[in-house]
């Protein structure tokens, strides 16, 4: 299956490190597929659904996470959202973070064959890797609904860390149904950019959890 020719369809021209993006993006998910037959990474093999809703979902919001020195991707599962992220922007360090064995010898053997040196994966629970003072930005897909999340990453935001969450179409009523946990967190959310996949495969949303000031 060709992922370097749909990923060179589907993918934005104005990406920074496109070429890159294209060619790495298109290992990873081969490697996905080769592995899949023994370890159920992911339903999704074709390659048009594999670039739209693993890479491009990935990285259409790049810009909110460009200024980010050390960012934290909470159960990346496979290695998403944080390596095509890192792949775009190679000054930005990346710590991937997969409790689930199986699934981070996966990544780690994924990453030596990408050849990203900005990236690391911790076979530890996330919420542990950010008590440490290092991490600036959390993100993760699919990861939990915004009151867990923030019972996990309470103690990071209120030092600062600002959460970008991937999250789906009613992340609006998600934010209202968190009201009473974001002031008892002394936090805040809000949708900070909302896109389409193309193929009809869904609309997301990135939700932004910040300490209120």
């Amino acid at each position: 299956m060709d992922f370097a020719e749909e990923l060179n369809l589907i993918l934005p021209s104005d990406l920074p490190n496109r070429e890159a993006l294209v060619t790495k993006a298109a290992l990873h998910i081969a490697l996905i597929v080769e592995i899949n037959q023994h370890l159920n990474l992911t339903r999704i093999t074709s390659p048009r659904e594999a670039a739209i809703k693993h890479v491009l979902d990935s990285v259409i919001p790049w810009r909110l996470f460009a200024n980010g020195k050390h960012i934290l991707d909470a159960g990346t599962g496979a290695g998403f959202p944080g390596i095509p992220l890192a792949i775009m922007l190679p000054d930005v360090r990346f710590t991937l973070a997969e409790s689930i064995q199986k699934k981070a010898r996966f990544v780690e053997s994924a990453l030596a064959k990408l050849d990203l040196p900005n990236v690391a994966i911790s076979p530890t629970r996330a919420e542990d890797l950010a008590k440490t003072g290092a991490i600036d930005i959390i993100t993760a897909r699919a990861l939990a609904p915004i009151p867990k999340a923030l019972d996990l990453f309470a103690p990071a935001i209120k030092r600062g860390v600002t959460a970008l969450l991937y999250k789906g179409p009613d992340a609006e009523k998600e934010i209202a149904s968190a009201e009473k946990d974001l002031k008892k967190s002394h936090a805040a959310a809000r949708v900070v950019m909302r896109y389409e996949l193309p193929d009809s495969l869904g609309v997301r949303t990135v939700v932004e959890l910040r300490r209120l000031t």
